[in-house]
């Protein structure tokens, strides 16, 4: 190492901090002007490493702060103080097709930040880094409840903010992939909300008796948190993404159960048929597999499955039913659901309905598929099993890393604010802020 390179310093502020938090990153007592390459490296769960860098000139004092300066070049470019987290991927040679999730959220997500000599782009292992520090993003804030669901026949998992409540509450329903994805739940009890994430796919039921799930089981889980001791029960919203959109707009508009003060849907459409359980939606796709598109990599697009938007009525829930506010978020690549074309019908059958003033629309450019919290790192493509026991497919999602990332930052920031607005009494609480690290 140049002996002008001993004494850099790095620093990480703050370095334990919820996933949707912004750090800082300075590194100081460089030479004035140096080449330097900031790092991120993550060692995921399953065994995979993942990293990003930028590249950067120190100033005239040998100063660097990745939120004003500019990376030259690297997984990103230009001033972007998180893209050391967003721009993370796969280093060269790992297994194709993967993607970064977080399963254990009592667990942190540790990465660590390192600065080298000069502008690098490969071999990073095999230079020695000259400053480094670790850093925590955690989706469970210090107080935040985790507890497993069983009872009622449901597979679930429950997140409690900190405190004795009473809060409301959030019935979190995933996609096509199944399983317990808990990290937006835990996420969301950091925030103040009560948050129950729902398998309706892998769940035990399904395992045991070979059948899906019919539509009471959604119900179970409503019920479940209205009655609950810790939670307001008429203020609790649901918030599908992809598949979980179709099945939150079915129960939002048709149950005579589920009473929501709000729902928000993320990259899913309302067509599907309106009489039908979560096999019927499955089929009703499946029915329509020759709008599958390949593209010459072999990634797989299923955005064209239930298109063109269906006239009969009996395919496409009734959105002039609707009696909660709703906020759609879409991006405009989407390859896997036609979030677009639905969205713009639901549109035009709320304000034909007279109801359209409950619909807050977001619509993003650029913006594929996988629309997760903050800072997430952009997924172009992944292999994915939709519905288990199915087919595994590498699946185009859409969207382009920046302006993709930029429109999971917003939506989530719009997202909170809605959630609050609708689900908290303004006058008589206040609203809960996330809790410190």
């Amino acid at each position: 190492m140049d002996h002008q390179y001993c004494e850099v310093k790095l620093s990480v502020q703050p370095c334990r901090a919820l996933v949707d938090e912004k750090f800082k990153v300075l590194v100081q007592k460089a030479p004035p002007g140096a080449q330097l390459t900031v790092r991120s490296h993550h060692h995921s769960e399953n065994k995979h490493e993942w990293e990003a860098f930028g590249h950067y000139i120190c100033d005239s004092t040998g100063a660097l702060n990745l939120s004003e300066d500019l990376s030259l070049g690297g997984t990103y470019e230009g001033v972007e103080p998180m893209g050391l987290l967003w721009s993370l991927r796969p280093v060269p040679g790992s297994k194709p097709g993967l993607r970064l999730r977080k399963m254990n959220v009592e667990t942190p997500m540790e990465v660590t930040v390192s600065v080298y000599q000069g502008h690098l782009s490969e071999d990073f292992s095999e230079q020695r880094a000259l400053a480094a520090v670790v850093v925590e993003r955690w989706y469970m804030a210090p107080g935040v409840r985790r507890i497993p669901v069983t009872e009622h026949g449901l597979t679930a998992t429950l997140f409690l903010p900190p405190g004795p409540g009473r809060f409301p509450a959030v019935l979190d329903l995933w996609g096509g992939g199944g399983n317990l994805m808990e990290y937006r739940a835990s996420l969301l009890a950091s925030h103040g909300f009560a948050a129950l994430v729902l398998d309706y796919l892998t769940n035990e039921l399904t395992k045991t008796t070979g059948k899906m799930m019919e539509n009471d089981y959604f119900e179970v889980a409503f019920k479940f948190l209205e009655q609950h001791p810790q939670i307001v029960g008429s203020r609790i919203a649901m918030w599908g993404l992809s598949f979980g959109t179709a099945m939150t707009l079915k129960m939002a508009v048709y149950s005579n159960v589920i009473k929501l003060r709000c729902a928000v849907c993320y990259s899913g459409s309302h067509i599907q048929p309106v009489d039908g359980s979560v096999k019927d939606i499955k089929e009703y796709m499946g029915k329509k597999r020759e709008n599958i598109r390949v593209t010459e990599n072999q990634e797989v697009i299923f955005r064209d499955l239930t298109l063109p938007v269906p006239k009969d009525p009996a395919f496409k829930v009734d959105m002039g039913r609707l009696q909660c506010p709703l906020q759609v978020v879409v991006g405009l690549d989407d390859q896997s659901w036609p979030a677009y074309e639905s969205a713009m019908d639901m549109k035009v059958m709320m304000e034909e309905a007279g109801n359209s003033h409950l619909l807050t629309l977001l619509t993003y450019p650029h913006t594929g598929h996988l629309i997760e919290p903050p800072y997430s790192p952009y997924v172009r493509t992944s292999i994915l099993r939709p519905f288990p026991g199915g087919v595994s497919f590498k699946v185009l999602w859409g969207g382009e890393t920046a302006a993709h990332s930029r429109a999971q930052e917003d939506a989530w920031r719009k997202t909170l604010l809605f959630l609050r607005e609708h689900l908290y009494d303004m006058r008589n609480s206040a609203v809960t802020s996330k809790s410190n690290l």
